[in-house]
């Protein structure tokens, strides 16, 4: 396949610099885009320039100092519609090493589901309670016929049935 996607493809891992129409410059690792040319960044720096006038000076606002204002974003995703141009500024980093980033503010660092990681042996080799072949007390479905008054669970009432009267 051809076009925009199949070119941007070859880019992903890659350092770029991304204008936007703001006037901004952001300078990011590639990860992802999508139809719409959103972009997902990592490790981003935001770059502006900010311009100093000291009022006006026969009609026009004379500029008394430029600089540059830089800015630590980390993950981050540019709307496509804001981008004006996007350039290389370096390659991927070499294969085979994992990249290993400290996590902080604005560093995008994985969470896991709340749950320890627990060792293989347990308690003598025994699996820990509710995970071993025996059930638990109050864990999991009833066992035996319902209680007295609780009818099947999401069944209608009798009588409450399709034509009967």
């Amino acid at each position: 396949p051809s076009g925009k996607g199949s070119k941007l493809l070859r880019y992903v891992e890659h350092r770029l610099r991304v204008s936007l129409v703001d006037g901004r410059t952001i300078i990011g690792t590639f990860l992802a885009f999508d139809k719409h040319l959103n972009l997902v960044l990592v490790d981003t720096e935001e770059f502006r320039t900010l311009r100093s006038t000291n009022g006006k000076s026969g009609g026009r606002a004379a500029v008394i100092e430029e600089r540059q204002e830089k800015r630590s974003l980390g993950l981050i995703i540019l709307r496509g519609e804001n981008v004006v141009s996007i350039a290389v500024e370096g390659p991927p980093p070499p294969s085979g090493s994992a990249r290993v980033v400290a996590g902080g503010p604005g560093v995008a660092k994985g969470a896991g589901r709340g749950v320890p990681a627990a060792p293989a042996s347990v308690a003598g080799g025994a699996a820990p309670m509710g995970l071993g072949g025996a059930p638990v007390h109050g864990v999991g479905g009833m066992a035996g016929p319902p209680p007295p008054g609780m009818m099947g669970r999401g069944m209608p009432p009798p009588g409450m049935g399709r034509g009967g009267y």
